[in-house]
């Protein structure tokens, strides 16, 4: 059974559930609008804007004080700030696009250290579509719903099954080639690799281990912040291919102990031999 739901807690899986549901109106009609000549993008563009004022506005509502890292937005709030929100009102655009029905919203919480540096101390990650929530605080444990999260057990390369994101027309030609390096690196030692399209979620599903680990390149804040925090409580690790924080660069592996440093040394292969 889950526990109680912190004050934090509440406020955040509030806000996303209020966010939903304008998007779940707005997803039904993005499928209607595939057949038309115009196509969906700029409704789409509308569905991701007011997806993110909605949770600003019930956000800041619960806590004054606090400021926002926000994808479409940016930065608000205080540069002397104790704790941010950050937030992805629609992770998976190109799936909700598509009328695929994988897609989240992703709501990080972070808190300055007395080094001036900061840690995400809970984290969202929801799927409206099929009414997962995922979520975790520092030091309380993960969660999908009312169930314990716990990553995968299996230690076999040959056995396990990774997620990643693949760089699509607007990535650099770097970033293609180091994909596709680590990709051929990868490959012959796994059970398969799999691209679902919304990093927090992947995140997520490594947490619940439906992953055994998940690794993309040149994520943003917003992409990582809750779902880290996720995959930490449940068991597993999240970092960057080094060891060190994900945030820094946007580099993010995540696995269970047991094939995380397999994975990361995986991926530096990759990225050495591009």
């Amino acid at each position: 059974m889950a526990p109680n739901l912190s004050a934090h807690m509440t406020v955040m899986q509030n806000a996303v559930q209020r966010a939903s549901k304008r998007l779940l109106r707005d997803f039904a009609e993005v499928e209607q609008l595939q057949v038309s000549i115009k196509g969906p993008g700029d409704f789409v563009s509308q569905a991701d804007l007011r997806a993110e004022q909605s949770l600003r506005d019930d956000l800041t509502k619960a806590r004054p004080g606090y400021a926002f890292l926000m994808e479409e937005s940016g930065a608000h709030g205080s540069d002397n700030w104790a704790w941010r929100w950050v937030v992805d009102p629609l992770d998976g655009t190109s799936n909700f696009l598509h009328g695929i029905p994988h897609w989240s919203i992703s709501v990080g919480l972070e808190r300055r250290l007395p080094d001036g540096g900061s840690e995400p101390v809970a984290g969202v990650v929801y799927a409206p579509a099929v009414d997962e929530m995922f979520w975790a605080e520092k030091g309380s444990g993960a969660f999908v719903n009312e169930r314990r999260l716990r990553v995968s057990a299996r230690r076999d390369m040959q056995q396990a099954m990774f997620g990643t994101g693949i760089p699509f027309a607007a990535s650099s030609a770097t970033l293609r080639g180091r994909f596709a390096r680590t990709l051929d690196v990868l490959m012959p030692q796994t059970a398969g690799v799999r691209r679902f399209g919304s990093a927090a979620l992947d995140l997520a599903w490594v947490a619940a281990g439906r992953f055994d680990g998940f690794w993309e390149l040149q994520l943003r804040p917003w992409d990582i912040a809750a779902g880290m925090v996720i995959v930490r409580e449940a068991g597993g690790y999240a970092t960057d291919p080094e060891g060190g924080d994900p945030r820094t660069r946007g580099d993010v592996v995540a696995a269970n102990p047991h094939l995380h440093p397999l994975l990361c040394a995986a991926v530096r292969e990759g990225l050495a031999a591009a």
